[in-house]
């Protein structure tokens, strides 16, 4: 079986030793992908702190930042949105967030929405509302 990491030059970098993605036959998994700006540690749509503490947040902002990332991430390892199949989807905040986060899946899966399961998690690795894990194909 070939197996290969895949690096996006576009997406933030990992905030911990694996890849973007890894390349198994004509699948592509995605590691947990957040919100986070390339280069940077802005996190779009994040007001922290002195102390990193999560003042406000905007889902929305954080969501849109999320879907970009992972076409990044699609692009450089040569596959592409529509060629998603399964996201799993990590909420910090299921009752408020879900709603927005649900509205906005709907604007960018408006044909052919792949296999979903969203999940509430406590935190995340860094001061995020959403992560999504990405299987597509190549």
């Amino acid at each position: 079986m070939d197996q290969n990491s895949v690096e996006s030059s576009k997406a933030p970098e990992p905030v911990g030793l694996y890849p973007h993605a890894r390349r198994v036959g004509n699948l592509l998994f995605l590691s947990g992908v957040g919100p986070r700006e390339r280069g940077s540690k802005t996190i779009q749509g994040v007001e922290l702190d002195a102390n990193n503490n999560i003042v406000s947040y905007d889902i929305a902002k954080q969501c849109h930042s999320v879907f970009q990332n992972i076409k990044y991430i699609l692009e450089d390892a040569g596959s592409s949105w529509d060629k998603i199949v399964d996201v799993t989807v990590f909420l910090t905040n299921m009752k408020d967030d879900f709603p927005i986060y649900n509205k906005i899946w709907a604007e960018y899966f408006a044909e052919n929405p792949p296999c979903r399961t969203t999940l509430e998690i406590n935190c995340l690795p860094t001061p995020i509302g959403i992560e999504l894990k990405v299987i597509a194909t190549i």
